[in-house]
Order: C-alpha cells, then sequence, then structure tokens
C-alpha cells in the first residue's frame, strides 16, 4: 500500500481497567473478522500520558473515560494516522476502499458528523484543528461544572467552515475529508431505535453509551425495549405524528 494512504491500523482506546463488556468484544472481534490485515492499537493508562493536558486529566480524573477518548482519538490519528473506531462500533465489511482518502468521516442521526467512526492519514489538516479545540480547555469548569459538550458537535460546527453542509449527502474538500451519508458509518436511528443498514453500511454503532449517567442510560434500554415490541419506524411515526400537531 502507498505511503500516502491511511495505515491499516484500527485505533481504539479502553481506559479504567475494567472488564470490557460483551458489546465491546463483540464489535472487537468483528473487527478482527472482517479486517484481517489490520493492526488492532488499544491506547490506556498504560501507553498513553493521561496528564497530556488539563482536559484529559481533570476528565480522567472524574472517572468520564468516554471523554477521555475524546481527545486520545484526534491525537493518535494525527500522530499516526490509521482508523479510530468507537469499542461499540461493529464493522460489517472491509474499509480498504476508504484508505485512499486524505480522511473520511460519515453522517449520523440528525445530520451530525459521527465521530465514532474516523479514518486519517497522519498529520491530517483537519484532525489538527480538531485536535487543537481542546488546546487550555478544561473539562471541570471554574464553577466545578462539567463540559459535556460532545466531540460531535464540535466537529460538526468545525467543518461548517470548510463549506461543509450538514445534509447528510457526500461530499468531498479536496486534501481534507470526504464525508459519507448516514447509511455508511452510523445507520442505527438512535432516537427511534431501528438500523437503516444496507448493502453500503460498512460498520454501525450501537450506541452503548457508557458515558451517560445511569438514570438516562435506563431510559435508553427502555425505549430500546419499546422499540423491539411496537418497532422503531412505529417510534418514529408516532414521533412524527405528535410533534407536527
Amino acid at each position: 500500500m502507498d505511503n500516502k494512504n491511511i495505515p491499516k491500523i484500527i485505533h481504539y482506546c479502553w481506559f479504567s481497567g475494567k472488564e470490557k463488556p460483551n458489546i465491546v468484544k463483540k464489535c472487537i472481534y468483528s473487527w478482527k473478522e472482517k479486517l484481517p490485515n489490520y493492526e488492532i492499537k488499544e491506547w490506556n493508562e498504560d501507553n498513553f500520558d493521561i496528564n497530556i493536558n488539563m482536559f484529559v486529566r481533570q476528565a480522567y480524573n472524574s472517572g468520564k473515560f468516554a471523554f477521555v477518548s475524546d481527545y486520545v482519538r484526534v491525537y493518535v490519528l494525527y500522530k499516526y494516522g490509521g482508523i479510530y473506531l468507537d469499542t461499540d462500533v461493529e464493522v460489517l465489511q472491509s474499509l480498504n476502499k476508504f484508505l485512499e482518502h486524505e480522511s473520511f468521516w460519515g453522517f449520523e442521526e440528525k445530520n451530525y458528523i459521527a465521530t465514532s467512526t474516523i479514518g486519517a492519514r497522519k498529520g491530517n489538516p483537519l484532525i489538527k484543528e480538531f485536535l487543537d479545540t481542546y488546546e487550555n480547555k478544561r473539562f471541570v469548569k471554574e464553577n466545578g461544572s462539567i463540559d459535556t459538550l460532545t466531540n460531535v458537535s464540535v466537529v460538526s460546527e468545525m467543518i461548517q467552515e470548510y463549506g461543509i453542509k450538514l445534509n447528510g449527502e457526500y461530499q468531498e474538500i479536496e486534501g481534507l475529508c470526504t464525508i459519507y451519508p448516514q447509511t455508511y458509518f452510523s445507520p442505527y436511528d438512535y432516537i427511534n431505535c431501528y438500523s437503516k443498514a444496507n448493502a453500503n453500511s460498512f460498520t454501525t454503532h450501537h450506541f452503548f453509551k457508557s458515558w451517560l449517567p445511569f438514570s438516562d442510560r435506563v431510559k435508553t434500554y427502555l425505549k430500546v425495549y419499546l422499540a423491539k415490541v411496537i418497532g422503531g419506524k412505529n417510534i418514529a411515526l408516532l414521533r412524527n405524528r405528535l410533534f407536527t400537531r
């Protein structure tokens, strides 16, 4: 493979040292199965400096490991290149066709830019700008509250400055990035709890949401159960009827 391509490295984060839940084990197995020639690199307390900056240190000390990974993913992609996957991302088919891009991203529900699957060449300028948003950023604010602004919101706002429209459609900026429709990397509708996956789906994000408070996760589990009973598409229809009156 040409050195200018995205390298065949899968990066993921697992901080805290806790046992990986079954959904994570299932997803990692799918990486090994669908991407047999890729190096899989786990980033954790043993090989990443959690004191690298204030944001990471404060997030780690607060036990908010998902926010630690927000920084780590862009750091390792900028430094090494490769593909970052959230631990609840399942690979459905080979990602080789995307390795020629400068960087690749996809939309998720509501036409936000997903950060659960990101591919980039080493030194990609868009990744660098994303990385720089953490410079001098605090996770614990001056008033003691925590900054729960998601990296999805940050990159979705940032990328519009380059002319990308948050419309869910394929877009490309030469030398910078390629953005794919939702069905490619994040086909799961987490609002209504059903999958939009099709033949053009390469990964799917299960939205395990380990970073949410327990009460919010319980609400999510109840919604998933309801979707299984009446169907996610029926939830979407009901929601549309309620909010369009």
